[in-house]
């Protein structure tokens, strides 16, 4: 069926009064006609639905705009592939970038209703798990304030990751209901609808022409339907979508197996499909989970990559232009499928040569890698793939052994160095390894920082580094300053204008006026208040989910983020029971009052992390409850840790805790949220911590620790930590009162398997640094005690954050790797 001409100048209908009694009128109208609520007995919720569809109809204008300027001028579009998109609330953020927080709050106001209740509201979208999901939402943010035509592609998971709640002080997994009441912000594609196959086998087919071309023919089918949601530049420059697949069954319910009172049966098909789209990171320790697993992650690349081949054919009429009007971006290896994908569509139902099918193909492909992990750059067994994906199978076999002649003929490749290379692992059972064929396939493969990129060439890449020198290079991750400073914190924000003017609001590099303030009693005052400010804020967050009263006046002490061995929160709570310790033993000394702040999720098998969330509650029980310490030292986790509660503890941090194994982090973007809002960091040596410390300056920034070369060492030596647990008298006794039960009196062996390892092995140095990490804490103690040089620091961290903007980072993805100009 041949499709209508695409009309681009038909108008767009425009909203624009911002008027209080013009917002009133939209609101009102959507209350009534779109809630079917009359105000007199309307809700809150009925007042924040009625309020983000107003919201809404002022952002499709400009999206509607944006699209057609697109097709008008013909722009390179940027497709970003990515199984996280942690977006959090998006009211506050759409309002905030389209200048209607002040007229709609005022709005609100006349009609009884405060803006505040109602942001509070809002659901978190439950779209990611930690960093990654962050950043491919500020990237986001960032493509649409820089103007850059883009779409994000993703999974719309009806649970998310999961609500963690606490029992006893163990973690509890419970499904997240972010979607229970509907999403305001997104609206269902009927018309963007694919077909997605699995199983099945491959067939040759002759063509008229005598042509012999595979076919695949899948025995089952799954429907991707696509959701959009608007994301909005700053200062409504632009809006992008993000578009999320979700699996729906080809038939919802076999009738003949529901008449003939098989009732469960009928429905196993939707069961089948809806699955797919139902959880983030289902458990991969069966087989059946693994298979879940990679279901899902074709799934989202199929949907994508006929949606993006769709839409370039329809405006430009053939492949051979792919590479100039699309860039296709994978964020971490769990897209990588994508290039088998697009090399079948391209020679399987397009009738491309492979050789031509494959430069297009990279031409339009970068891959950025986001660890160093063996655990975390994914590999597939081979018997799944062949069983699951039987062509792209056969692609991957034909990738690689154009990759491994090329190895071997051109770079004279030792077998050592072949096997390093394939994407086929042959050792310990066969499987494809997705991190290769993420590098073989792209024309650029990034790191995201500068010490990782660095790594990257030296061990994981290394032979492939080798083979294609040019491919690996730098881009620093970055975070949106307009949610992570100026919403999260007006106060900062607009003590900042009050100071150096409203121009770092556009230009966040601008911030570096800051500096010549730092030293400033009066500006000085007025930063610390408004840190004060938000720590009072803090403070009421945790009394009302926790019940624990702390002091506003401590020294708020913070670690949020993913809980995992290398990110060694078991450092920082090892740390508190010495701290613990000695505060008993020496009353009479001059105390730094501290909150330690933990938060964050473990991955639901990974049992160690777990027992980490438990000891920190463990630890939190005795010390909270000591009169002894005479409140000087509380221990606090905040359950359920998103976006929504980083945006209450970012701005009330005073010390940023970035204390990962040296070489095991690959950026973080936390330390730069705190960096931005007057946080001091502890840290190593590691991901971004590096780049911090030459942006920041050195008397800035508290460093500890072993150096990346030095844990190598170490580990290379397989020397024994004993000696360093010995040697240090406050380790020895704070690894003793844990592993004997003195914080888990109801089961004394809890933790004697987790502080066993660390005299066995400790692999993540967190005996080895112990001395170094205390040191620097009492340099943090002793810098808190002089007001005048804290808040001097603390003034230069916010001052020299602007390097760590995600526009930065966008404009040199636009500019070294996609090919696209960043409009002036």
């Amino acid at each position: 069926m041949q499709q209508k001409p695409i009309i681009l100048d038909a108008p767009v209908p425009q909203r624009r009064g911002l008027t209080t009694e013009a917002l009133q009128a939209e609101i009102l109208e959507k209350l009534t006609y779109f809630i079917g609520k009359d105000p007199i007995v309307a809700r809150p919720h009925d007042w924040l639905k009625a309020t983000i569809y107003a919201v809404r109809d002022r952002i499709i204008d400009q999206w509607m705009e944006s699209s057609r300027d697109t097709w008008r001028t013909s722009l390179k579009r940027v497709y970003y592939l990515s199984l996280e998109f942690l977006i959090g609330r998006l009211m506050r953020d759409a309002m905030s970038n389209i200048g209607l927080m002040e007229p709609m709050q005022d709005a609100l106001k006349s009609l009884g209703v405060e803006l505040g209740d109602l942001l509070s509201l809002e659901p978190d979208a439950a779209l990611g798990n930690g960093g990654l999901g962050r950043l491919a939402a500020c990237f986001l943010e960032s493509m649409s304030s820089l103007k850059i035509p883009a779409y994000g592609y993703g999974i719309r998971y009806v649970h998310g990751l999961f609500r963690q709640e606490m029992s006893e002080g163990w973690q509890v997994e419970l499904p997240e209901e972010w979607l229970a009441h509907g999403n305001p912000w997104e609206f269902e594609r009927r018309e963007s609808a694919y077909e997605v196959g699995f199983g099945g086998h491959v067939e040759p087919v002759t063509d008229p022409d005598g042509t012999i071309r595979q076919e695949w023919r899948p025995n089952d089918h799954v429907l991707a339907v696509a959701f959009d949601t608007p994301i909005v530049g700053w200062r409504g420059a632009r809006v992008n979508t993000l578009r999320l697949w979700s699996a729906q069954p080809i038939d919802p319910i076999l009738l003949d197996k529901f008449n003939s009172g098989d009732h469960i049966g009928a429905l196993e098909e939707s069961s089948r499909a809806e699955a797919i789209t139902r959880v983030l990171y289902p458990a991969d320790s069966t087989a059946a989970g693994q298979e879940l697993r990679l279901r899902q992650e074709f799934f989202f690349s199929s949907a994508s990559l006929q949606d993006i081949v769709r839409r370039h054919l329809q405006q430009y009429g053939d492949m051979g232009s792919l590479p100039d009007k699309v860039a296709i971006h994978l964020n971490d290896t769990h897209p990588a499928i994508s290039i088998c994908e697009l090399m079948r569509i391209l020679v399987d139902d397009n009738g491309l040569k492979w050789a031509d099918a494959w430069k297009l193909s990279r031409g339009v492909f970068g891959y950025t890698n986001h660890t160093l992990l063996p655990e975390a750059l994914e590999t597939w067994p081979v018997a799944l793939l062949e069983r699951l994906l039987p062509r792209h199978m056969q692609i991957i076999y034909q990738i690689n052994a154009d990759v491994l002649t090329e190895a071997r003929v051109r770079a004279k490749f030792t077998d050592g160095q072949i096997a390093n290379v394939s994407l086929i692992d042959e050792a310990g059972g066969r499987r494809v390894r997705m991190g290769q064929l993420a590098f073989v396939g792209s024309h650029s493969i990034n790191g995201v920082s500068a010490l990782h990129t660095e790594l990257m060439k030296k061990t994981v890449f290394s032979d492939l580094h080798k083979l294609y020198p040019d491919r690996i290079n730098n881009k620093t991750n970055g975070i949106t300053p307009r949610r992570w400073l100026m919403q999260c914190n007006p106060g900062l924000t607009k003590l900042v204008i009050d100071r150096i003017g409203p121009g770092f609001l556009d230009d966040i590099e601008l911030l570096k006026g800051l500096d010549a303030h730092a030293d400033d009693p009066s500006f000085q005052g007025q930063f610390a208040a408004v840190k004060m400010a938000n720590k009072q804020r803090l403070t009421q967050l945790i009394k009302d989910r926790l019940g624990i009263v702390v002091s506003p006046d401590a020294m708020f002490d913070v670690q949020i983020k993913r809980i995992h061995e290398y990110k060694r929160q078991l450092l920082n709570i090892i740390q508190a029971v010495a701290a613990y310790d000695e505060i008993r033993a020496h009353p009479e000394r001059e105390w730094v009052p501290r909150v330690k702040i933990f938060a964050g999720k473990a991955a639901p098998g990974y049992w160690n992390a777990k027992l980490i969330i438990k000891l920190i509650n463990d630890v939190a029980r005795v010390i909270n409850n000591d009169p002894a310490v005479r409140g000087l030292l509380k221990v606090v986790f905040l359950p359920n840790y998103n976006v929504s509660l980083a945006e209450v503890i970012v701005p009330a941090a005073d010390l940023s805790e970035q204390i990962s194994t040296a070489g095991m982090e690959a950026s973080g973007t936390g330390n730069m949220k705190f960096m931005a809002n007057g946080a001091i960091t502890i840290g190593t040596m590691d991901g971004a911590n590096v780049e911090m410390h030459k942006e920041v300056g050195a008397d800035n920034i508290v460093i500890f620790g072993l150096s990346t070369d030095e844990v190598n060492e170490r580990r290379a030596k397989s020397e024994v930590p004993r000696s360093s647990i010995d040697n240090s008298s406050r380790l020895k006794e704070a690894l003793g009162s844990i592993s004997s039960g003195v914080f888990s009196p109801d089961d004394p062996n809890r933790y004697r398997d987790l502080i066993g390892a660390l005299y066995d092995h400790d692999w993540f140095m967190v005996a080895r640094d112990f001395d170094a990490y205390v040191e620097a804490q009492a340099q943090v103690d002793a810098i808190w005690t002089d007001k005048r040089k804290w808040n001097a620091m603390a003034i230069r961290n916010t001052a020299n954050v602007g390097f760590f903007s995600s526009d930065r980072t966008i404009r040199q993805y636009a500019a070294e790797i996609w090919g696209v100009t960043v409009p002036a």
